[in-house]
């Protein structure tokens, strides 16, 4: 007797977005089944990965982190180039740290002016990121649309707080835009419903739902990703059927566990190897709970990721 498997019935789908332009585009979104779920449905676009490059050099980063980006860290054109040359990055993210209000406090046309020289120099999809600050994003993240009109860039974080401002340069600059919100589907969803409302359309929006690396509180992220991949293929809600993007990288790097130094807690091991799985687990996690974009960093740890995501769409 022939033993059959139950299988979920889905009835939503994720809906497929094309970040950046010309031959290098790529296409996220449209799985028709939970993540790696590839005996239930379809899963037509793999997961992609972007390299981080930061607008100013970095301080207090782990010796790992470094390594890998000897002699670029102070030039992020250089940095971008590297990451896409010797590493094989399939889209940059670069992150405006510089912009921080707390920090160097750059102003916007200096940060855009690095955004366009950035934009200009690579081929692959850019993502743009700010600091989390709805009044500096705003001033900055709408002049970064201005400048870089026409590239196609995913612009982020845009919170329920600047929504509004950003979200009108996106449209009016053709750009994609990263919904952020406190790791909650119900806040998600309505900010969702805001962008729609306010006119971004469906094939211009990611899902940042805020996420956190092993130790920290990736438990209660992977819940609510979860959710949301359960309610847009199982409960038709269209307000959720986005693709998600994941900022791990910085969340794991910034840990203490990464840069502890091996000779003041022997017990954790080996410290280049330590945050380059820290970060590599965290990601996994992330992808199994429905990622479909994630930023990392070290070029190891991508590594890793990208021979799980063959394993496990192998045929």
């Amino acid at each position: 007797m022939t033993v059959e498997i139950p299988k979920t019935a889905y009835s939503g789908k994720i809906k497929e977005i094309t970040l950046g332009k010309g031959d290098k585009a790529v296409t996220v979104g449209g799985e028709t089944a939970y993540p790696f779920y590839l005996f239930e449905g379809k899963m037509p676009h793999l997961p992609r990965i972007a390299m981080e490059v930061y607008d100013t050099p970095p301080e207090g980063w782990a010796a790992a982190a470094l390594e890998p980006f000897a002699g670029v860290t102070g030039d992020p054109v250089a940095w971008a180039k590297k990451c896409i040359n010797d590493y094989g990055a399939e889209m940059i993210c670069l992150q405006l740290l510089s912009t921080d209000p707390n920090g160097l406090n750059r102003g916007a046309d200096e940060a855009a002016a690095v955004v366009k020289e950035v934009a200009d120099a690579i081929d692959v999809p850019l993502i743009v990121w700010g600091t989390a600050n709805d009044e500096k994003d705003t001033e900055v993240l709408r002049k970064v649309a201005e400048v870089c009109q026409g590239k196609k860039l995913v612009i982020g974080p845009v919170e329920e707080g600047d929504h509004k401002r950003i979200g009108a340069a996106a449209i009016g600059y053709q750009h994609t835009v990263a919904a952020s919100t406190p790791i909650d589907i119900n806040l998600a969803k309505q900010l969702n419903i805001l962008l729609g409302n306010l006119g971004v359309p469906d094939d211009a929006l990611l899902i940042d739902p805020t996420v956190s690396g092993i130790g920290y509180g990736i438990e209660y992220c992977y819940s609510v990703m979860e959710r949301i991949r359960m309610a847009a293929l199982t409960q038709q809600d269209e307000k959720l059927q986005f693709p998600i993007i994941c900022n791990i990288a910085k969340e794991v790097w910034k840990t203490k566990e990464i840069k502890m130094p091996e000779a003041e807690d022997p017990t954790l091991g080996d410290a280049r190897k330590r945050g380059i799985l820290l970060e590599a687990m965290s990601a996994m996690v992330l992808l199994m709970a429905g990622g479909d974009v994630l930023v990392m960093r070290h070029p190891e740890a991508i590594k890793l990721i990208r021979e799980m995501i063959a394993e496990l769409t192998a045929s």
